[in-house]
């Protein structure tokens, strides 16, 4: 009993911590599945398995399965005291998780190292009857590296979550402030609270950005100081474009002016307007494509294509000084879009 309620104790620090880290992030769940409480759910259907013949114990007890007929190897799933490992937890938790949820698909995200544990996760769970083993499926995604090389815990070459969210914080807050006093701004000794609040948004906004970007299948270089650049693919860039398009809008309410498609009649198009208009309608098509890919790389890159277009739009379209009240509107309202789609991103 000691030594249980010390373990308690001790996950409960680990759990607080990961609640910080991801509410930090923005991240929640629906449903948390602890091990220690599907370990035994898992022994049970292993032992459900040797009865059935699927699976075999060897002379000091140990069970396991002979999967070299699928061109893997022997797995071992309890050992000789009968403790379980970490494919038994598995599968009790695979097992609990599909009764409770009723299931089609279940999506394993999980690093590419893993990528044999869950092929024969698989494998076992469609080995004892389950039909839906076969629709298990891992998201393998490729490893974050650092400029100076591959994160290892055992080297303790490893970055905590909460340290690189500070970092990104107060770098976002040393650009901003770099940049207003290069302007001229007088700027007090301690950032103000709103500072610290936007220079957060900046922050985690670029380190979000810059690991959805990659395409999560392939191994990737996280760089803090490019990815909190104003300028380039980052995610800074994107929400500076969001908060000019605002800014814009908000001006134009200040002065009368209307943001809507025109009533009847036909407008001339630009070729910067016709080509935003198109890429708005292949914003559908691109979430389809990012859903059905399990990439939301899809998504990242095609914000950044969208405020690409905007900028260039901006740049040769006259908005807030365009004469022709029909024209105008359609280009307020066609900014209008543009943000309600960022924003839609962005989420």
């Amino acid at each position: 009993p000691e030594v249980y309620s010390l373990w308690e104790t001790m996950n409960g620090w680990v759990y607080e911590g990961f609640d910080v880290t991801y509410k930090a992030l923005g991240v929640d769940f629906d449903k948390v599945y602890y091990e220690s409480q599907t370990y035994l759910l898992g022994k049970s259907l292993v032992e459900e398995g040797l009865k059935k013949g699927v699976f075999y114990r060897r002379s000091d007890n140990s069970v396991w399965i002979d999967l070299t007929a699928d061109g893997l190897d022997e797995k071992l799933l309890l050992r000789g005291d009968g403790t379980s490992v970490y494919m038994t937890q598995d599968l009790g938790t695979a097992f609990r998780r599909f009764e409770d949820n009723r299931l089609d698909d279940m999506i394993y995200v999980v690093g590419n190292e893993q990528e044999y544990h869950f092929q024969v996760l698989s494998l076992l769970l469609d080995r004892l009857g389950y039909k839906w083993g076969k629709s298990l499926t891992h998201f393998s995604y490729g490893m974050v590296e650092l400029p100076h090389g591959k994160m290892k815990s055992r080297e303790g070459t490893v970055v905590d979550a909460d340290d690189l969210m500070d970092a990104m914080r107060d770098t976002a807050l040393e650009v901003a402030r770099t940049a207003q006093q290069a302007k001229g701004a007088e700027l007090a000794a301690e950032p103000t609270a709103e500072e610290l609040r936007t220079a957060e948004m900046v922050g985690l906004g670029a380190l979000k950005y810059f690991i959805l970007k990659v395409d999560p299948r392939k191994n990737m270089m996280f760089n803090p100081e490019e990815s909190i650049d104003f300028n380039g693919n980052t995610g800074p860039f994107i929400q500076y474009t969001y908060a000019r398009i605002c800014s814009l809008l908000q001006k134009a309410d200040e002065m009368g002016y209307k943001h809507q498609l025109p009533e009847g009649g036909e407008l001339a198009l630009s070729s910067y307007e016709t080509a935003l208009v198109q890429q708005l309608l292949d914003y559908p098509s691109v979430v389809q494509e990012a859903a059905e890919s399990y990439s939301p790389a899809r998504i990242a890159n095609y914000t950044y294509d969208l405020v690409k277009g905007y900028n260039q739009f901006y740049h040769e379209c006259s908005v807030l000084r365009e004469e022709n009240e029909a024209l105008r509107s359609m280009r307020l309202q066609l900014s209008q879009t543009v943000a309600e789609t960022i924003h839609s991103c962005l989420l």
